[in-house]
């Protein structure tokens, strides 16, 4: 599994858009600042997804998102792909047993799946207007909800994890 956070807010995200000759656009913006995390987690090789939002980015936030994970997995095992955040390397931090560490080389974003999923979240919340974080984080809900199989794949099948798995599973 890869896993990480991103920050979504009220910021709107502004993005070029097609019109036709002679039209400007026009998109409502709003420049408040507010935002709120999200934690994140993805297999690759099956599509599952797991998100939840905490209230910081710290290792007092992520310790209860791994429990939380833990519990998804029930019974299953997972190899967790993480960068070097110094939240997630605290001494505090206690994995649990059907989790284990896998740190990604340090200031490389690019080889963590799930850094795509962030992008292509935030891509369909360009130009688009919020009120309130609840409207936010409903959406952002609502969003992780429809994701579907086939649209995780494409976006997390990294080939070299691809082969990784593939290799581990078959010795």
């Amino acid at each position: 599994m890869c896993q990480d956070q991103t920050r979504v807010g009220l910021k709107t995200l502004t993005a070029k858009v097609i019109t036709p000759s002679a039209v400007k656009p026009t998109v409502d913006v709003k420049w408040e600042r507010v935002n709120f995390p999200v934690n994140g987690a993805i297999e690759p090789l099956t599509g599952k997804h797991f998100q939840q939002e905490y209230p910081k980015v710290n290792g007092d936030c992520f310790q209860p998102f791994l429990d939380w994970l833990s519990q998804q997995l029930a019974e299953d095992y997972a190899i967790l792909q993480i960068d070097q955040a110094p939240g997630h390397k605290s001494c505090g931090i206690n994995w649990p047993e059907n989790i284990i560490p896998l740190l990604q080389p340090p200031h490389s974003p690019q080889v963590n799946p799930i850094e795509r999923l962030w992008h292509f979240l935030k891509k369909l919340l360009k130009n688009e207007f919020f009120s309130s974080l609840q409207d936010l984080r409903e959406l952002i809900q609502q969003l992780f909800e429809e994701l579907t199989f086939e649209q995780l794949i494409s976006i997390s099948s990294y080939n070299f994890i691809l082969e990784a798995l593939f290799y581990a599973a078959s010795s």
